[in-house]
């Protein structure tokens, strides 16, 4: 399974951001995406979880009501709606896929990832 997230940048304080993460390969083995981040000096930390193909999401407290995680199955893909951006979501993003059949914030359930995309939120 390969993943691809993009849609990184810089942009200011309260707004919004979509990133996006293609999926490919043998996605009959992922059971779930996630979306997990790493700001300098700080361990990855989860962000976000949806179901493939089967629905459920998950997030981090940090994040409840401003992002939003959602599946494209047109495109395989996992979209991160980022809205009211704070400077504290400033990290580089990781998707990642997991063969494990309940959602998890662990990244040490996930067997895939994709490479970071960096966003940057100014004040």
């Amino acid at each position: 399974v390969q993943l691809q997230a993009f849609g990184g940048g810089l942009v200011q304080a309260g707004g919004s951001l979509r990133l996006s993460c293609a999926v490919s390969g043998r996605t009959s083995t992922t059971y779930n995406v996630g979306w997990f981040r790493q700001a300098s000096g700080k361990e990855r930390e989860f962000v976000a979880a949806i179901g493939w193909n089967r629905g459920g999401a998950d997030y981090a407290d940090s994040v409840k009501g401003r992002f939003t995680i959602s599946q494209d199955a047109a495109k395989n893909a996992v979209n991160l709606q980022m809205s009211n951006l704070k400077p504290e979501d400033t990290a580089v993003y990781y998707c990642a896929g997991s063969g494990s059949r309940s959602l998890s914030k662990g990244p040490g359930q996930y067997d895939y990832w994709g490479q970071g995309t960096q966003v940057t939120v100014s004040s």
